[in-house]
């Protein structure tokens, strides 16, 4: 986790293809030892700014900064990090340990030192018996290790990594974000991650970026990001989300309980900086949602169960609203569940509710202030 000193920053970067800013007005700072991660969908320009970071793109405008010194206009070898892609990019004709101790041998040191360090590596990211094999007598674990090994020889200060466990099968991919978060956290090393995967976002980073559109919309601790969203594109990019538009019945100029007015009954939330009458967007995680046959107080939404799913560890109930709209609740597969086609209340603990603006400008300009510092 981060330690408070500053490693990178990107300063009013922006980038543009063709005449097109694909990536819009940036401002960041990267935190030494911490696991940061830029989450969000194809072309929102997560890899993009990590090309930026590495010295493979140059910003239209903007500057990148690394430990306090300006690198916008270094290429990629003048500065102290290194890049992991998702194909691995290791030379077919040299073994494991030539691939390894390439970055070494180009730095010219001695033979010994390169062993020292190489095995070092290798015992690292558990391959040290497997020094003299050839990449293709490599499954797709231990390649993605060897091009790991490859980068931390260098000692970067730095490691990029471009969606680097795209390419395995998920049961394998889940064993290498626990093994990377482990990696990461006994050497210190800051990590900069891109990934579309919210679960793997979720599971290894110490903060979150989520992008969209060249912008980022969001940036926090993973339990923020979930059970604090935003705005709608966060709330329903992460996890499991019903959103609803209600507007605000009782206004509050504190933090407090607020009474919303659904199309289909008045539910209670929490939420502060909201106005009489205004329209907002409530989200609910459909594990927080409660049903009952039995009504509770200050909320009178009321739907009828269409189906029950099993899940494993969870069971998904689907209950439909009177106006055809649909609401996941997810419950514990042990406990008793309500016969379909019953009428129930849909309750939860107002806390558990995000209650967020509709106005998107009121968002962003939040985030740019947070992102500031200011």
């Amino acid at each position: 986790m981060s330690n408070g000193k500053v490693i990178a920053q990107l300063e009013n970067i922006t980038k543009d293809f063709d005449g097109v800013q694909i990536l819009k007005p940036t401002n960041l700072s990267i935190y030494e030892g911490e696991f940061l991660t830029f989450l969000g969908p194809s072309g929102c320009g997560k890899t993009t700014t990590l090309r930026i970071i590495a010295g493979l793109e140059t910003p239209t405008e903007g500057t990148v900064k690394l430990e306090g010194r300006d690198v916008t206009n270094l290429p990629p070898y003048k500065r102290n990090v290194n890049t992991v892609f998702q194909n691995y990019a290791l030379f077919p004709n040299m073994n494991v340990f030539d691939n390894v101790a390439f970055g070494l041998v180009e730095k010219r040191l001695g033979k010994a030192e390169i062993r020292e360090k190489v095995d070092a590596m290798l015992q690292l990211v558990q391959l040290g018996k497997m020094g003299k094999r050839k990449p293709n007598q490599l499954s797709g674990g231990q390649k993605q290790r060897v091009a790991i090994a490859r980068a931390l020889a260098n000692d970067p200060k730095l490691l990029l990594l471009d969606e680097p466990l795209g390419a395995l099968d998920l049961k394998l991919r889940k064993q290498m974000q626990l093994e990377l978060k482990t990696l990461q956290k006994n050497l210190g090393i800051t990590f900069v991650y891109v990934t579309h995967d919210q679960e793997e976002a979720l599971t290894m980073s110490d903060r979150i970026i989520v992008m969209n559109n060249g912008r980022f919309e969001q940036i926090g601790t993973p339990r923020e990001i979930y059970e604090h969203p935003q705005n709608k594109f966060v709330a329903n990019f992460i996890g499991e989300s019903n959103i609803f538009e209600a507007s605000v019945v009782s206004e509050t100029g504190a933090k407090g309980t607020l009474t919303l007015m659904m199309e289909n009954g008045h539910v209670l939330a929490e939420g502060e900086g909201f106005k009489y009458d205004e329209i907002v967007y409530l989200c609910l995680r459909p594990e927080n949602i409660e049903i009952s046959t039995v009504s509770r107080e200050g909320f009178t939404l009321k739907g009828f169960v269409r189906d029950h799913v099993y899940v494993g560890n969870i069971v998904k109930t689907v209950v439909e609203l009177p106006n055809g709209k649909t609401v996941q609740v997810n419950r514990n597969p042990h406990g008793e569940l309500i016969t379909p086609g019953m009428l129930v209340n849909l309750f939860w603990d107002p806390k558990d509710a995000v209650v967020m603006h509709t106005r998107e400008d009121y968002v962003y300009d939040a985030i740019e202030f947070a992102v500031l510092g200011k």
